[in-house]
């Protein structure tokens, strides 16, 4: 499972061959959880709130890009790393 991003401890990693609707998976300090392209966790364990604000933030910054890699994992492609937030 390639890593496309990490910033603030946090790793953003997407998976090929995965279920709709399109997300996301991140893991801070041991703590997983899956999200939407718009930042909001529809699944997991990251209790850190601000992890998830950071997450979310990341999210809708790169939006476009989610979604580019989402179409390349679906198709066996090579993904794109996105830039980290700062």
């Amino acid at each position: 499972m390639p890593h496309i991003s990490m910033f603030f401890g946090i790793i953003i990693r997407m998976f090929y061959n995965e279920h709709n609707p399109p997300h996301f998976h991140a893991e801070y300090q041991g703590q997983r959880g899956v999200f939407n392209f718009e930042g909001k966790m529809i699944k997991g364990s990251i209790r850190s709130k601000t992890a998830q604000k950071l997450i979310r933030e990341w999210a809708e910054l790169h939006y476009n890009e989610l979604a580019a890699n989402w179409n390349k994992a679906e198709q066996g492609k090579q993904l794109d790393k996105i830039e980290p937030l700062e």
